[in-house]
């Protein structure tokens, strides 16, 4: 619990590993009906296998919002080509505070898939995660995160309520090519990651709004070696919001003030981002 990250932009994992094994049986199954046919019967072509139909996008990106972003400098660099565009929307400082600039299109793309999962990988995050440790409050039973704990996200939280939606919906959508390569490069091809941006913003809008504090349990380790940074082994005492996803987790920890914010942000995005086929 010692790290949260939040992302403007986020979206769901879609899977289609069921092609593969659907393959695979369809080619068993051949391979099984020409074994058992007689040598000398005729072959007999084998119907078509049924087109799978590309699912349809409902949220098609809005090319008019990408007039107010300023054009991509960077040639063919992509990773000058976002660092210039991030200097641009939240300043050069506020860029090497909290952004990894390094393969963002990969890291946005990888850590949206991943927050309504069980798991974000840190090392994976497009931005920097919050300085310092988590801290508690009490002890067993009674033990609830520290009243201080949501000092530690302020910067982060403020540098992306400050920043101008509609500008980062532009930039969002200026460089929709690329984040839809890197997509479908990490194994969606074919989908489009708008529709999952939007599908997730509305499960971090989701995030339950408990009763505060919230109580925590420290996972218990058996072995002879204490750990050496038990502040990571923190998780939430009540199983509904344990069993939450990454994304959900991560707004709870935050605390309630920025947990507003953040929602607040997340509507704004997806009131441009969200543009339903045919809309206008």
């Amino acid at each position: 619990m010692n790290r949260t990250s939040i992302t403007a932009i986020a979206a769901l994992l879609l899977t289609v590993a069921g092609l593969g094994g659907l393959y695979w049986y369809q080619q068993q199954g051949k391979t099984a009906r020409e074994a058992s046919a007689p040598a000398d019967a005729p072959a007999v072509p084998a119907p078509p296998a049924p087109a799978v139909a590309e699912p349809a996008i409902r949220h098609p990106i809005d090319t008019t919002l990408a007039a107010s972003a300023p054009p991509p400098t960077g040639g063919t660099d992509i990773n000058a080509t976002w660092r210039a565009a991030l200097n641009e929307l939240v300043g050069p400082s506020a860029a090497v505070r909290f952004l990894q600039t390094d393969d963002f299109s990969r890291r946005l793309v990888v850590t949206a898939d991943n927050l309504a999962r069980a798991h974000a990988a840190p090392r994976l995050w497009p931005v920097n995660p919050a300085p310092g440790r988590f801290s508690v409050s009490g002890q067993g039973d009674a033990s609830t995160p520290a009243a201080t704990n949501p000092a530690r996200y302020a910067p982060l939280v403020g540098m992306l309520a400050n920043i101008d939606t509609r500008r980062a919906a532009a930039l969002y959508v200026r460089m929709y090519p690329q984040l839809q390569k890197s997509y479908e490069e990490l194994g969606y091809p074919g989908r489009y990651f708008n529709d999952r941006v939007v599908e997730v913003i509305d499960h971090l809008l989701q995030t339950p709004e408990p009763e505060e504090p919230l109580r925590i349990t420290l996972i218990e380790v058996k072995g002879e070696v204490a750990s050496a940074q038990p502040w990571l082994r923190y998780e939430f005492a009540d199983p509904a919001l344990q069993a939450l996803s990454s994304g959900q987790k991560m707004l709870l920890r935050v605390g309630p003030a920025h947990r507003a914010t953040l929602k607040a942000k997340l509507r704004e995005l997806r009131a441009l981002v969200a543009r339903a086929p045919g809309s206008r």
